[in-house]
């Protein structure tokens, strides 16, 4: 898992108006300039917030993104969620450390 990648990709996809529009325009192709496993391309790819917030990306990153794939923000909430349930504890990050025995999300 390359979370530093995946993260930095996120934080300049969310800054970057020209790469907005080739975001848009071919996801694949951004994403090749960054060192993710398949895991994290597809969940790129697909707009996965749940799975995104599970390999550790912080949520001030992942909400410009979820916000960008046109998710409002109950239903990014409710991903994250449906995240943990679906993938498990978040697996890195400082959300690492958010989640109780039981596997809640605390928000």
């Amino acid at each position: 898992m390359s979370l530093y990648q995946l993260s930095k990709l996120l934080y300049n996809l969310n800054r970057d108006d020209k790469m907005k529009a080739q975001f848009a325009q071919n996801r694949s192709l951004i994403l090749a300039g960054y060192d993710l496993s398949e895991e994290e391309k597809n969940a790129i790819i697909n707009a996965d917030i749940g799975l995104i917030y599970v390999l550790g990306v912080n949520g001030q990153i992942l909400m410009h993104f979820a916000a960008l794939c046109g998710i409002e923000w109950a239903d990014y909430l409710q991903m994250m969620r449906d995240g943990i349930k679906k993938h498990g504890p978040v697996r890195a990050g400082v959300y690492a450390l958010m989640t109780n025995p039981d596997e809640k999300l605390i928000i």
